[in-house]
């Protein structure tokens, strides 16, 4: 399980004493990296009962075109660019602000696919 409660340790490398136990609320999950693949999701229980679609693969995105205004459904073919991780390029994975290459040409993601269980991308001028 992952954990985000206080470090064990100083910024200077002492140790801390603890005055508590791990909680509930600390607790914190895998990340969802979606790949291009056949689309799948997954639905995750959050803090007061709310729910989150977690994409854990996914072969289409909406693309909106800025000079119509209008948006379509298009076929993920690749990760082209993504400045959150450079392994992410080679390993497929989208995440916001990746750029992906569609049938429509290049687009920018700008939802967060891990967690709001769709992509939403916005073409990009080349």
């Amino acid at each position: 399980m992952k954990w985000q409660g206080n470090s064990k340790r100083k910024f200077t490398g002492g140790r801390l004493i603890s005055n508590r136990g791990k909680r509930k609320y600390e607790l914190g999950r895998e990340a969802g990296e979606p790949n291009v693949d056949t689309t799948r999701k997954k639905q995750i229980r959050t803090r007061g009962g709310n729910t989150k679609i977690r994409l854990l693969r996914c072969d289409t995105a909406h693309v909106a075109d800025p000079k119509t205004g209008k948006s379509k459904t298009a076929k993920i073919e690749s990760v082209t660019d993504n400045s959150a991780n450079l392994n992410y390029i080679r390993r497929n994975i989208i995440t916001k602000g990746a750029i992906i290459k569609t049938e429509l040409g290049e687009a920018r993601v700008t939802s967060r696919p891990g967690q709001d269980g769709i992509v939403n991308a916005i073409l990009v001028a080349e």
